[in-house]
């Protein structure tokens, strides 16, 4: 298991100042990213970053949410709950009572099974398997295995249990054989 920390973090502002984006891990292969896992910090309204050709979930981590418009509709971003879309299509947020962070998986589906889950005390087995790997976000600090609140852990198997008062996202990446 390999812990990332937030002071591990790569920082960068956003073009258009509305927030920063906290690169925590990522994978490229043959030239092109496979996987990145981020933490944005949104502090106004305003548009995404396009992502061409790869698929996206968000998931928020503080603050209200936010409203996604898109060409086809409005996609809703509440806290702990993680919301799937194309990183191909244009998307303006509003902010839902004030800034928010947001946790950030995008990946390339074409190479790719990824999924983002909700774990609320107790952690679930992650057994391995030829090309599958996990990530997990410690909202709150995880005793066993030892992993700080805000860090990530990344890792290829995990044993179930009780976590008593611990949240997390687990991040599930299989890759299509």
């Amino acid at each position: 298991m390999r812990v990332i920390t937030p002071d591990q973090f790569l920082t960068q502002a956003w073009k258009n100042g509305g927030g920063v984006t906290h690169e925590i891990a990522r994978e490229d292969r043959d030239g092109r990213l496979l996987w990145r896992l981020s933490i944005a910090e949104v502090a106004s309204d305003g548009p995404f970053s396009a992502f061409p050709g790869l698929t996206r979930i968000l998931t928020v981590i503080e603050g209200a949410g936010l409203h996604l418009h898109t060409a086809g509709g409005r996609l809703d971003a509440l806290p702990l709950t993680p919301v799937l879309f194309s990183g191909d299509t244009p998307v303006d947020s509003r902010l839902i009572g004030g800034p928010v962070r947001d946790f950030n998986l995008i990946w390339d589906a074409g190479r790719l099974d990824a999924s983002v889950r909700l774990l609320d005390g107790a952690l679930p087995d992650c057994m391995p398997a030829p090309g599958r790997s996990h990530a997990l976000l410690a909202l709150s600090a995880l005793e066993t295995p030892a992993v700080p609140a805000r860090a990530i852990a990344l890792f290829d198997r995990l044993d179930a249990g009780p976590a008593p008062g611990f949240r997390g996202l687990l991040v599930t990446l299989d890759q299509r054989l």
